[in-house]
């Protein structure tokens, strides 16, 4: 659901028609993203109501984490035909995927070159 809101989809009829799912399920899903903060329901007509559902700020925030996602997927789960949608990135135009860097060197984030001190700010080990 949320790459097709990043794909400009916004109304519960088109959720419905690009996810080929029950609008029961769907209404079931767009009220937990609504309620974790990453999509906001606008209502767009009165008579009926009719809401659209349009990223927020933290919405947007998850992009590289879906990125990553389809990354890991198109490494483990795609077949011979390769993975079912590609990234072009705009400002070089080549086709690219996700990869997680430091913020710092630009190094790859790697479970064997990173360690997680559990004594950050909010840790109750701190």
């Amino acid at each position: 659901m949320h790459r097709e809101a990043f794909n400009g989809v916004t109304k519960f009829g088109e959720f419905q028609s690009t996810l080929c799912i029950a609008r029961n399920t769907l209404t079931e899903r767009l009220d937990r993203l609504t309620g974790a903060g990453l999509l906001a329901r606008k209502r767009y007509q009165s008579k009926p109501s009719r809401y659209e559902y349009l990223l927020t700020d933290a919405g947007r925030d998850f992009y590289p984490v879906l990125t990553a996602i389809m990354h890991w997927g198109d490494r483990w789960l795609a077949d011979d035909g390769g993975p079912p949608v590609t990234l072009h990135h705009l400002d070089c135009g080549q086709q690219t995927h996700a990869s997680v860097v430091c913020a710092r060197c630009g190094g790859e984030l790697a479970a064997d070159h990173v360690r997680q001190d559990m004594k950050g700010p909010a840790s109750p080990r701190g």
